[in-house]
């Protein structure tokens, strides 16, 4: 196991899952808007509120429990959070479905299960300080409220940044959003005991590791945009930082201005 000093992002490597090559440093693509934003569902009748509640339950059970993830506070976390609000309204049909869905400017609403799993990750408890980077449709960030942390999340694109702060604030989750590059963090609420990125840089931040406190937790994906890529828990540990390889992904690219 080889560990190296925080200012290189050295890291001790935990297999857990199949390897994967060190992270590394290249150019980000630049970003083109190219779906409509995110709408509001109509209205849902009783009958159909019962059965979105329904399809969570099963969500939770046949697509997260089955796989592996067991943190009660997590579990109860996803049959809470009303996912059908956060998607657009022609996915309604597939809200609770085991995959990703489009929620406007090429960005995604990701997969119940993977949300869950980088959830139970960050190892959070109640009280918490967390920043999410990309807020996307609001939905990871209500997750993480529902867990009763502190929650900061950053969105680059405006629109959907203004959408998911209007409908987190709309449902009663207590977020703080901000328009803005991710790449960077949010400096003036460090430091975090956990960050999270829900979209794919080609290596890590240096900005989010220093954001973190000593045993601080980062899940991120990292790897090649158009492929898949690794899901990793950085914790910092001092002046060092060990990673766990938590196996392939797939996520569009963390967009940045960097």
């Amino acid at each position: 196991m080889r560990v190296l000093a925080l200012a290189t992002l050295a890291v001790a490597l935990v297999a857990c899952a199949p390897s994967a090559p060190t992270p590394t440093v290249a150019p980000l693509a630049s970003f083109t808007p190219t779906i409509a934003p995110l709408a509001s569902p109509p209205p849902a009748t009783a009958r159909a509120t019962d059965e979105y509640t329904r399809l969570r339950k099963e969500m939770v059970v046949s697509q997260i429990q089955s796989r592996g993830v067991s943190a009660t506070d997590v579990l109860q976390a996803m049959n809470a959070v009303p996912r059908h609000l956060f998607v657009l309204t022609e996915f309604l049909d597939q809200a609770y479905e085991d995959h990703p869905l489009p929620i406007g400017y090429g960005q995604t609403i990701s997969q119940p299960y993977i949300v869950a799993l980088m959830t139970e990750k960050l190892r959070v408890k109640r009280g918490d300080k967390v920043l999410e980077i990309g807020s996307g449709s609001g939905y990871q960030a209500a997750v993480l409220a529902q867990l009763g942390v502190e929650v900061y999340s950053v969105e680059i694109v405006p629109e959907l940044a203004q959408a998911a702060d209007e409908r987190l604030k709309r449902l009663g989750y207590a977020v703080s959003v901000k328009q803005g590059d991710g790449y960077y963090g949010w400096q003036e609420h460090a430091p975090y005991d956990a960050i999270i990125v829900t979209a794919a840089p080609d290596h890590v931040p240096q900005p989010l590791v220093k954001q973190l406190k000593e045993g601080g937790r980062l899940v991120i994906p990292v790897g090649p945009q158009g492929s898949f890529q690794t899901l990793w828990q950085f914790t910092r540990t001092g002046d060092d930082v060990k990673a766990v390889n938590l196996g392939g992904v797939a996520f569009v690219p963390l967009v940045t201005g960097r």
